[in-house]
């Protein structure tokens, strides 16, 4: 939450109207631009009913947004099982809490359809990344990354 207000974010879904503020987001976290690939993970949003798709907003503006889900016994992997697919914090709204309040809304969401644990990928050496998850009581799971290299 900015100095500027004392108020806290108001959790809502991601609209298509956000998608030009998650882009600048994006621009300051990772430096690029990423437009078609928001778009594609709008549209995907829209066809999945288990995606869950938040951003947090305050006095108007989006500062930071999560999109994750329920498995749906994709790759075998059981229902109960939630993921969160990406999770961003425009970068001077970071270190206050947002990414947590949207990560618990997200679950409090999941539970209601069943969803008792939730994964993420992170790469091995994102020690600020793994820090936080860390934070929220993420820990290393039962499932294996594999990649094949072509």
């Amino acid at each position: 939450m900015s100095d500027r207000s004392s108020s806290s974010p108001v959790i809502r879904t991601m609209v298509p109207s956000d998608l030009d503020r998650i882009v600048e987001i994006d621009i300051k976290v990772l430096g690029k631009p990423r437009p078609e690939y928001w778009e594609m993970k709008f549209e995907l949003g829209e066809k999945r009913s288990q995606v869950s798709s938040l951003v947090a907003e305050l006095d108007g503006k989006v500062i930071g947004f999560i999109i994750g889900g329920a498995s749906r016994w994709e790759y075998g992997v059981p229902e109960n099982i939630g993921w969160i697919d990406t999770i961003g914090v425009d970068p001077d709204y970071q270190r206050k809490g947002i990414a947590k309040i949207l990560f618990t809304e997200m679950t409090n969401n999941l539970k209601k359809v069943g969803v008792d644990t939730m994964y993420t990928f992170v790469t091995r050496r994102d020690w600020k990344l793994l820090k936080f998850f860390n934070s929220i009581g993420f820990q290393k799971g039962d499932m294996i990354n594999l990649e094949f290299d072509i």
